[in-house]
């Protein structure tokens, strides 16, 4: 699959580069693992010679040869024998760069506090030192989030807030995702475009695989994460049993639950029969997989708070290959494959919903935008969403299938929202259903 999107990103990061020829910037790059960090700072600078160092899980001695060599080649410079720590290389090209201006992208940058911890500390005070005459462009890049989250901004951390900036890449937009789809599979029809945003999110390297796979239909998307030799059957423990760490048992029965629709605290709690707020708030502030929702237009959190997973395929992955991983252990992905295919318009048409909120971000119309329910769990609206500038609110149902939807019905779900919802009291409200041909 060729690259996508990232106009906006390349933008900043060559403008980033430019200002390096000026004064030293110090940039930390962050995103959910698969999102196409890499591939994007590739993509960049691909117009120039850069270091790359890519931090792995080895010998700090292996590791500084590796980049000597880097740095050898691309800057054409003699160093007259390895360092013997990357404190050493690292105040080496500090110096070097107050000659010229360079780019260092240092990837996995986490992955220092396995080979030696001390490298944070003598990176902090070497950059103090020289960064007022140096002329370097250093991006620090990392993919688990809680630890590069730790290391740039806990004032404990000896790197805390040296960084210029702190970029976060997301997932491709829906506009991206039908991009990518008139190219490879022109004439798609709203289900292949459902399932491509509820299956991967918009995570890029995902997003890859099933193209490269000509899976581009709801039945072959399926068919194709659901295999013997699928990355996306070990996908989400793989990934979050490397943020968790231990706890890893208690988290994912957490988002197990949300997954099944219990959003609620109490609910959760009920199920895994424990305390679990600092489990929550961790989930939403150290590791970003969990979000916390109030009604739209509430004024405060309050107790009417539900709790959903952020990630599309997180949301996939729980409610169906972690909760059926005894059909897997079997082989039986036959099975599974028909199990998914049997529940998927009722996975899919909470997806949807997602679906509509992000298109309308996207849109940059509106100021509000969220869904709202009462405290009883009565009454619930799908999307509403306001321009509080003009004083407009808009106020959907959102249903796979239009003979589904009911405006009478949300009509008067909506003055119960106006009832209770001051903030909307003297705006315009326009009442609309909306369905999968909208998308």
């Amino acid at each position: 699959m060729r690259f996508f999107d990232r106009k906006e990103e390349i933008a900043t990061l060559r403008k980033i580069r430019d200002n390096a020829g000026q004064s030293a910037q110090f940039t930390v790059l962050t995103g959910r693992r698969r999102i196409g960090k890499t591939s994007l700072v590739l993509k960049a600078y691909e117009d120039k010679p850069f270091l790359y160092f890519f931090v792995g899980r080895k010998a700090e001695s292996l590791l500084c040869e590796e980049f000597r060599q880097e740095v050898e080649t691309k800057l054409g410079v003699r160093m007259g024998g390895a360092p013997s720590g990357f404190a050493e290389l690292f105040d080496y090209l500090m110096q070097l760069s107050r000659q010229q201006s360079f780019t260092l992208f240092i990837d996995e940058f986490q992955n220092f506090e396995r080979v030696n911890p001390a490298i944070f500390g003598d990176m902090q005070r070497i950059w103090d030192l020289n960064h007022s005459e140096s002329k370097i462009n250093l991006l620090a890049c990392g993919s688990i989030y809680s630890m590069m989250t730790k290391i740039f901004r806990d004032n404990k951390e000896p790197l805390y807030n040296r960084q210029n900036r702190f970029m976060t890449i997301k997932a491709f937009r829906p506009s991206v995702l039908k991009e990518i789809l008139d190219e490879y599979n022109p004439g798609y029809s709203a289900e292949s475009l459902l399932a491509l945003y509820a299956f991967t999110g918009g995570v890029a390297k995902y997003v890859q695989l099933l193209v490269d796979d000509n899976a581009l239909t709801l039945d072959s998307m399926i068919d194709s994460i659901v295999s013997p030799d699928s990355i996306f059957i070990n996908e989400g423990r793989s990934f979050l049993v490397e943020e968790f760490g231990k706890d890893y048992d208690t988290y994912f029965s957490i988002l197990s639950a949300i997954a099944a629709g219990k959003n609620r605290r109490s609910e959760i709690e009920s199920i895994i029969q424990k305390p679990i707020g600092g489990y929550l708030t961790r989930l939403e502030d150290d590791y970003g997989i969990v979000t916390k929702e109030v009604p739209a237009g509430a004024k405060s959190l309050g107790k009417n708070v539900i709790y959903t997973i952020r990630d599309n395929f997180f949301t996939f992955w729980f409610r169906f290959i972690f909760k059926y991983s005894h059909f897997l252990e079997i082989g039986a992905f036959g099975q599974l494959r028909t199990l998914i295919k049997r529940d998927y318009p009722t996975f899919s048409g909470l997806i949807l919903e997602r679906y509509f909120r992000e298109k309308a971000i996207e849109s940059g119309k509106y100021t509000i935008i969220g869904r709202w329910w009462d405290r009883k769990g009565e009454n619930e609206i799908d999307m509403v969403a306001a321009n509080e500038l003009e004083k407009e609110l808009e106020v959907y149902e959102i249903k796979r299938n239009r003979k589904n939807i009911n405006l009478a019905t949300l009509k008067e779900k909506t003055k119960i929202m106006l009832d209770t919802v001051n903030i909307f009291n003297d705006y315009e409200v326009k009442i609309k259903g909306i369905d999968m041909q909208d998308m």
